[in-house]
């Protein structure tokens, strides 16, 4: 048994010597990260003789945890939430976990591949196939006839018992890698895996940012509510004062009924705003993995809009291709689509595989331990494409045109991340601007009113004076809270835009050594 393990770790050594000794080259294009075009610096988005804006842009380093800003502990905690809780990211981590294993199964073909054999069988030879083989043998023997016919006599009556063959042993095969086709398919199936680490990036980015805008959308709504129901009670102050003005006989009916119909108006945009306020709380369950309302106890009682801060840190132009994870997994994808083309280019050379078994096998399973029942092949083999009918130069264009798909893709990707930059600065600027102007109007609108009423009571003007300054105010005051609740989406928008977020949840450390771990390092795979 000593010597039976002895030989058969003698021939895995040999192999695995082999393959170190065989170190070929890898064909196809080498891969070279492209050059990424940015701006000196962040486009100048205050055009001249407008109003400076309060909320600033600073090329401070963002922190990662960007909703910090806002100083919202309810926010934060809806956030620290997201990866752990939404259904989206879960997926992505499932579609990861799918290009590890990938990346893993694609890696084994770079070493041998050894199977262990046993074997038992119990064999029967047909009595009647020897009895005719041992008749037929005998007309070839110098014999005379007498003892042939006796011999033949005998042969009819022959009978094999049954046979116990019992085997062990190990089939070895390995490509030997000398075109890199193997160490190819291994770098393309890692930027795959890098491809999918950014992928969930992107989407708790992509979350995060919802949810953040979905919690301002939420606030926006139930200050819009708070403003109706402020509202209703000045329409029904005014539907008091006009009722005992009319009692009184200082004003007329129609000034009772515009005033009811005004209080009906604005009463009914309460049901609407509460409407919102159920579906804005159900789209934040959802985006946490919750069901329905789940989270109507933690949000139902109104807070401030989040503002924004004075100043907003936005880091340098130079690294937003480091930080957007849309940018990272085109590369990543570029990559792979290079060792694709290295890949079509090593099927055009032959393929050298070693191939061996190393059997013990024996008629009792006590003598397979002896040398007498070694039995063994082994041995190269190689095969060279001849004639494809044209599939290998096809598939070579193939991975070819993929390759400049990727690169034509990783530049769209590019401007388009500048472009939601940019996009993004462009709105918050001018909705601060916009949210000034509307501050302003609603204190005019306030004034107007209280003159209004004022004059009302006086009887220098009319009710309809009041109305007007009702419906002007409301208006006003809803505009301004849908811009407050704007400005601060759009600052969110901006993070969006600006790739932040991942770093703390899913760090590039992490993912780095995710792509290492899962490449084998250096080791052969189980």
């Amino acid at each position: 048994m000593a010597s039976r393990n002895m030989v058969h770790g003698t021939a895995l050594r040999l192999l695995a010597g082999l393959g170190l000794l065989v170190g070929g080259c890898s064909v196809g294009p080498d891969y070279k990260q492209p050059s990424v075009w940015s701006p000196s610096s962040w486009l100048n988005h205050d055009k001249p003789g407008q109003a400076a804006v309060a909320s600033t842009l600073d090329s401070m380093p963002p922190d990662p945890d960007w909703w910090s800003v806002f100083h919202d502990p309810e926010l934060t905690a809806l956030e620290q939430r997201v990866a752990a809780e939404n259904f989206d990211v879960r997926l992505a981590t499932a579609r990861l976990a799918e290009s590890r294993a990938q990346l893993r199964v694609t890696g084994a073909d770079q070493y041998p591949s050894l199977t262990g054999t046993g074997r038992y069988e119990r064999l029967k030879i047909s009595d009647k196939e020897v009895q005719r083989g041992l008749t037929d043998a005998v007309g070839g023997l110098p014999v005379s006839a007498a003892t042939a016919s006796d011999i033949r006599a005998q042969a009819g009556r022959a009978t094999v018992p049954p046979l116990d063959i019992w085997s062990d042993g190990i089939d070895a095969s390995w490509e030997l890698d000398l075109w890199g086709r193997v160490r190819r398919e291994v770098e393309s199936a890692r930027a795959n895996l890098q491809s999918s680490v950014e992928d969930r990036r992107a989407v708790l980015i992509a979350r995060l940012g919802e949810v953040a805008r979905d919690y301002m959308s939420l606030r926006g709504s139930q200050q819009q509510l708070a403003i109706a129901r402020e509202n209703q009670k000045t329409a029904q102050a005014s539907l008091d004062l006009t009722r005992e003005r009319f009692t009184h006989g200082l004003t007329t009916e129609l000034d009772v009924q515009n005033a009811a119909s005004q209080l009906d108006d604005v009463s009914a945009q309460i049901p609407n705003q509460e409407q919102q306020i159920a579906q804005q709380i159900n789209a934040l369950s959802l985006l946490l993995g919750e069901p329905p309302q789940a989270l109507s106890r933690e949000l139902e009682t109104a807070q401030p809009i989040p503002p924004v801060p004075p100043a907003v840190p936005v880091g340098i132009p130079s690294e937003l291709a480091r930080r957007r994870p849309d940018i990272r997994e085109a590369e990543a994808k570029l990559h792979a689509a290079t060792a694709g083309v290295g890949v079509a280019v090593a099927d055009f050379y032959p393929r050298v595989t070693l191939t061996g078994a190393m059997n013990f096998e024996a008629l009792q399973a006590r003598d397979l331990a002896f040398w007498p029942a070694l039995a063994y092949n082994f041995g190269p083999s190689i095969s060279l494409p001849i004639f494809q009918g044209g599939r290998l130069t096809g598939q070579l264009q193939l991975r070819k045109a993929q390759q400049q798909e990727a690169a034509i893709n990783y530049q769209k990707t590019v401007l388009s991340a500048w472009r939601d930059v940019d996009n993004a600065m462009t709105a918050y600027a001018a909705e601060q601007r916009r949210h000034d102007q509307l501050a302003l109007s609603v204190t005019a609108a306030q004034r107007a009113l209280q003159l209004a009423q004022e004059q009302y009571r006086s009887g220098l003007q009319s009710f309809l004076n009041v109305l007007d300054a009702q419906r002007t105010l409301l208006a006003a005051e809803q505009q301004l809270s849908t811009s407050t609740a704007t400005r601060s989406a759009n600052l969110v928008q901006l993070y969006n835009a600006l790739g932040g977020g991942w770093e703390t949840a899913f760090p590039e450390r992490a993912g780095q050594a995710l792509v290492a771990k899962s490449a084998g390092a250096g080791k052969a795979p189980s």
